[in-house]
């Protein structure tokens, strides 16, 4: 079930309802959040409810277990039980066939050609978000970071509230399991912005990602785009993406924060961005801390020599580019920000002056530009004709419609998220307005998803990940 589709706004309009007949009842909500997770998770494909209980079960004996277990080495089982289990379902859904088909093609080019049949399994939509979420929570009772969950039903809303089900995103359980204990309290302000942030992420994603889809389509499918067009298309890409993500993400805080719930920030105005450090502290923030504390931290982090620390930012988001998806581009994508993390980790180390804050800015923007481009080439057949085509710089007779096109829909995001960088704001546009402000805002807003809403909803690109 899509946010930005009919059925949704059909199935919120009936759950709130609902759920405001149960608000008084901490057990009764969290059975009608329980049921309405899994009804819009099976809306997909209800075969999936499965394995999405198997999961949620699964962490949840575990945390019991490790509770209860007083040994080191029974704890250890118990966390290695748990991790094991949720990477091999991960991997078997996402990653087999990707590497058979690699290791066939190396084998081929020894001259051994061989072929196994593949599984060829549909991915379950949103499994690397709900894997992660319930991993972390058994490793966090392992470290003893928070009680273990003795309410089932509490523990499978965790794992399944249906607003940061498909695409985070990624909560811990220290952060989101209390709020499912606690009594609700129906706060008009909470309301208010909940439904500017619904309101804002839905701009995002209708107004500015779908509008901007076929810009992109146009340049990255196109056999014969130039080197300008390449770049103008990178820039509408990189728009498009931040858009619809962050636009979820938006819809996700915004529909929670209805419900009296509140979940972490994922996106902080990544491309005001002067390094690339801070990027990654700006950009799908639940996944870049989970990858630095359950990763990149347990391999070391910093601790080590200056070679090891280097290495472990390369398995680190190499491992975050795989994350996305079993394809060369990703793996590609991840390195390229592995070698930007250790570049900028050495000139912090070695550099003896400061780069203008512009031109930090634009080398940064530069550096993750780039990346996008690696991240759209679906293929590497495609990535060779991108660069190809970078040599070339002619210009079709409609670059300046293309231009024209971009600028339109990108002012509207680059006013807003300017004023925000400026006031430190993370809520919707206008919400430190007066009343008056605010609703002459999100009428706007709401004037636009309108005028471009589409009666077949497009999917958010996180959603295949």
């Amino acid at each position: 079930m899509l946010f930005n589709s009919t059925d949704f706004l059909v199935f919120f309009g009936l759950f709130l309802v609902a759920y405001w007949l149960v608000r008084r009842s901490r057990a009764a909500r969290n059975w009608l959040v329980v049921v309405a997770s899994y009804l819009f998770y099976g809306w997909w494909d209800y075969r999936f409810l499965g394995l999405l209980f198997l999961t949620s079960a699964l962490d949840f004996i575990v945390g019991i277990r490790l509770e209860g277990t007083r040994t080191r080495s029974g704890r250890k089982a118990w966390l290695v039980a748990s991790v094991g289990v949720n990477l091999a379902v991960l991997f078997t859904f996402k990653y087999f066939d990707f590497f058979r088909e690699s290791f066939e093609a190396l084998l081929e080019g020894i001259g051994l050609p061989v072929r196994w049949h593949g599984f060829h399994l549909i991915l379950p939509v949103g499994i690397s978000f709900y894997t992660f979420q319930s991993m972390s929570y058994a490793i966090d009772v392992y470290r003893r970071q928070v009680p273990a969950c003795r309410n089932l039903i509490q523990f499978l809303a965790y794992v399944a509230f249906f607003p940061q089900l498909v695409a985070g995103p990624i909560e811990r359980a220290a952060a989101l399991l209390p709020q499912f204990q606690r009594t609700l309290h129906i706060d008009p302000a909470k309301l208010e912005s909940g439904f500017g942030l619904v309101v804002w992420g839905f701009f995002k994603k209708i107004v500015l990602a779908d509008q901007l889809a076929p810009l992109v389509e146009l340049v990255f499918q196109h056999d014969t785009s130039s080197g300008p067009m390449i770049l103008l298309g990178t820039v509408a890409f990189a728009l498009q993406i931040y858009g619809d993500f962050s636009g979820y993400s938006d819809i996700a805080r915004g529909v929670a924060r209805i419900l009296g719930f509140e979940l972490r920030l994922n996106f902080d105005r990544p491309y005001f961005a002067t390094d690339l450090r801070e990027f990654w502290r700006r950009w799908h923030i639940s996944l870049s801390t989970w990858l630095r504390d359950y990763l990149y931290v347990p391999l070391g982090g910093s601790r080590g020599s200056r070679s090891r620390t280097y290495l472990n930012l390369f398995v680190t988001m190499l491992l975050g580019g795989l994350w996305h998806g079993a394809a060369v581009n990703f793996v590609l994508w991840g390195l390229w920000h592995g070698l930007g993390l250790a570049l900028h980790r050495w000139w912090r180390e070695n550099r003896r002056w400061r780069l203008p804050t512009g031109c930090a800015w634009g080398l940064t923007m530069g550096f993750v530009l780039y990346g996008w481009l690696l991240f759209r080439a679906d293929s590497p057949a495609r990535l060779l004709a991108l660069h190809e085509g970078l040599s070339h710089w002619t210009l079709p007779v409609w670059w300046t419609t293309y231009i024209w096109n971009l600028t339109i829909l990108a002012a509207p995001l680059l006013a807003v998220e300017g004023w925000q960088h400026r006031t430190g704001s993370v809520e919707f546009p206008g919400a430190e307005m007066p009343r008056a402000g605010r609703a002459v805002v999100l009428g706007f807003l709401v004037l636009g998803i309108a005028l471009c809403w589409e009666t077949e909803a497009s999917p958010f690109i996180y959603f295949q990940f």
